[in-house]
C-alpha cells in the first residue's frame, strides 16, 4: 500500500465523519434505525484512500495452517443478534470452558445464576485475557468466588476493579443500568464514577419467636450468635484509555479456527500498530492507541476469523506528531468483522480503525453500531 502514514494518521482525526451520501438516514435523537447493507459504514474508495486501498497487505509473511477452512458463501450482514452492553471479565487466560458461565465461582457464572438482569437491554458477556490482579489480599486463596477481577464495560470504555461473584448485582444496578448502550445517543451523560454507597442487607434474626431485623453496625454479640455482613464491595472505576480496541475470539474449545487465528492476527496486527506508535499490551494505559485482547466465543466461529472493533467517538490530538490521544470517550462505533485473514490486518489497521471504513463489506461486514449516525445493523 503506497499511502504514506502521515496521511492516514490525519484522516484519523475524522473519528466519526459521516458519508454524505447516507445522511438521509441520520436518525433523531433518540431513535435508532436499522441500516441496510452498504449504508452503516463507509467502504474504502480508491478515488479518496489510494488505489492500493483494496488491496492485501504485500509485505505480510503470517498465514493461517494450510487446512484452515471456513464458510466463504453465507450473507453475512444483518445476522448478529443486537446487545445494549459488552462486558468483558478479566481472566488472565486465552481459552475457557466450552460455555464461560459455566466457569465455576466466577463473574460470569455469577452474571447468569444472580437473579438480576440489566434493566438497559441486552448484556453480552465475554471472558477475556485481561489480567487479573495479583496484590489483592485474596488473589492467593484457593477458592475463586473470593477473587477479585476486572471487567470493562463497552461502549461507556469503563473498567470496573475490584469486582466478585458476590458483588455483580450491585455491579449491574450501579454500573451496567446506567452505563450507556450501543443505542444511547452520543449527547447522553456518561455514568458517575462512584454511585451512592449501598448499604449491606439487614440480617435477620430469631428473638423469643419472632422475626426481627438485626442491625449491621459493629456490635458484640454473643459467641452463639452470627457475625454481621460484610460491608457492601468497594469498585475502583476508571475510563480506559485507548481510542480502541480490537477484539479476537480466541476459544479454541468452541472451534480449533478460533484457537489458530486469534494469535497470529494479533501478531500482525502488533506490527502495524508498532510502526504508528498506537500498539498497547495488556498492561499498557498510556493515553491513546490500540488495545487488543482475546475474548471468548461471540458466535458465528464457521466465519472465523470473528474480529469486533470498538473505536471511541472522542478522538483529540495530544500535540505529539499528530498522533490521535484517547481522552475521555465513550465508543461510537463497534464495527465486527469476520473471515479476517492476516493479509487483511493492515487495511483493518489503517482503514477500520483510524477511520471507520471497511475494506472489504461484502465478505466481511457482519454488522455492528453507529452511534454518532443512529444506525444499528440489527
Amino acid at each position: 500500500m503506497s499511502s504514506t502514514i502521515s496521511s492516514f494518521i490525519r484522516r484519523g482525526a475524522a473519528f466519526l465523519t459521516p458519508s454524505a451520501s447516507t445522511s438521509d438516514l441520520t436518525a433523531t435523537k433518540a431513535t435508532f434505525t436499522t441500516a441496510p447493507e452498504g449504508i452503516l459504514f463507509p467502504k474504502v474508495d480508491p478515488a479518496i484512500d489510494g488505489e492500493d486501498c483494496e488491496r492485501d497487505c504485500e509485505s505480510c509473511t503470517i498465514r493461517y495452517p494450510p487446512k484452515f477452512s471456513i464458510d466463504e458463501e453465507e450473507h453475512l450482514y444483518g445476522q448478529i443478534k443486537g446487545w445494549a452492553t459488552h462486558m468483558l471479565v478479566a481472566t488472565g487466560k486465552t481459552d475457557w470452558v466450552r460455555d464461560v458461565e459455566d466457569e465455576k465461582g466466577s463473574v460470569m457464572e455469577a452474571v447468569r445464576e444472580c437473579g438480576v438482569k440489566p434493566s438497559n437491554g441486552r448484556l453480552m458477556l465475554s471472558a477475556s485475557n485481561m489480567p487479573v490482579p495479583h496484590n489483592h489480599p485474596d488473589s492467593t486463596t484457593s477458592d475463586p468466588s473470593t477473587q477479585p477481577t476486572t471487567v470493562l464495560l463497552l461502549p461507556s470504555f469503563t473498567i470496573i476493579e475490584n469486582v466478585t461473584p458476590a458483588s455483580v448485582p450491585q455491579l449491574i444496578t450501579q454500573y451496567i443500568d446506567r452505563s450507556p448502550t450501543t443505542t444511547t445517543p452520543l449527547s447522553a451523560a456518561p455514568i458517575p464514577a462512584q454511585p451512592d454507597s449501598i448499604q449491606p442487607a439487614a440480617v435477620p434474626e430469631q428473638t423469643n419467636g419472632a422475626l426481627t431485623i438485626a442491625s449491621t453496625s459493629p456490635r458484640s454479640d454473643p459467641p452463639t450468635l452470627p457475625p454481621p455482613l460484610p460491608a457492601a464491595q468497594t469498585f475502583t472505576v476508571k475510563p480506559c484509555p485507548h481510542i480502541a480496541l480490537i477484539l479476537l475470539c480466541s476459544q479454541k474449545t468452541r472451534d480449533a479456527r478460533c484457537g489458530q487465528s486469534a494469535p497470529l492476527l494479533r501478531r500482525e496486527l502488533e506490527r502495524h500498530l508498532r510502526s504508528l506508535g498506537l500498539y498497547r499490551d495488556l498492561h499498557d494505559f498510556r493515553p491513546g492507541g490500540v488495545g487488543i485482547y482475546f475474548i471468548s466465543h461471540v458466535g458465528g466461529h464457521k466465519f472465523s476469523a470473528n474480529v469486533m472493533v470498538y473505536r471511541k467517538a472522542v478522538v483529540e490530538d495530544d500535540g505529539d506528531q499528530g498522533k490521535p490521544s484517547g481522552k475521555k470517550g465513550e465508543a461510537g462505533q463497534c464495527i465486527w468483522l469476520a473471515r479476517v485473514r492476516p493479509e487483511d490486518c493492515e487495511g483493518i489497521v489503517k482503514f477500520t480503525v483510524l477511520q471507520g471504513k471497511v475494506v472489504k463489506p461484502e465478505r466481511q461486514l457482519r454488522g455492528g453500531f453507529d452511534r454518532a449516525r443512529g444506525l444499528v445493523s440489527w
